[in-house]
């Protein structure tokens, strides 16, 4: 069984287990579609793990959800207000938002799921939450810029913004294909009130 919780609500010790169980996580800490790239680059591992955690500690709006199995941490999902992602949203392949939504419309730029958890269903649990998650937190809609097509499988970290077919499943809509292999996705969640 699969369960979910909010970052923010999780020993750092498992935050540090899953991150660390791989190369390109460890070095990312999620901050690729956040911080500019040479901020990236000179903040290394260490720097990036501690805006990951800083972020996590202070941030009013969630940050991700960490996904576990059988008490051990096997996934993450980035989520949370399309604003804090403006690196993401300001790439040629986000052309065309409304930025008058940023601030009501949460994004998903990216997932991780340890190799040894992969096509068990943990993405998709992942996105399920941070719908709800979206819902909860009074967001408009949610969008996400997975790889476009039918493809499931890829060697690296090609699909660490997911795949289309898993926000198909999750009631999201293309809302345009800026690329041969990205497209815009979005489910719509209703107006807060």
């Amino acid at each position: 069984m699969i369960r979910i919780e909010n970052a923010a609500d999780v020993p750092q010790e498992d935050l540090d287990e899953l991150f660390g169980s791989d190369e390109v996580a460890d070095r990312c800490w999620c901050m690729w579609f956040i911080t500019r790239v040479k901020d990236f680059r000179s903040a290394g591992r260490e720097g990036n793990r501690a805006a990951l955690l800083d972020l996590v500690a202070v941030e009013e709006q969630p940050v991700g959800l960490i996904a576990y199995r059988d008490g051990s941490p096997v996934g993450w999902c980035a989520v949370g207000p399309r604003s804090r992602y403006d690196r993401a949203v300001k790439t040629p392949t986000m052309r065309g938002h409304d930025p008058a939504e940023n601030d009501t419309v949460w994004f998903v730029p990216c997932f991780f799921i340890r190799p040894t958890a992969r096509r068990q269903g943990v993405a998709a649990a992942l996105l399920r939450a941070a719908i709800a998650m979206a819902t909860e937190h009074g967001a408009q809609a949610i969008e996400g810029f997975p790889q476009a097509g039918d493809r499931t499988r890829s060697r690296g970290s090609n699909f660490q913004t997911g795949v289309e077919p898993l926000f198909e499943q999750a009631g999201f809509e293309p809302v345009r294909r800026p690329s041969d292999n990205r497209v815009i996705m979005r489910r719509e969640l209703g107006r807060p009130g």
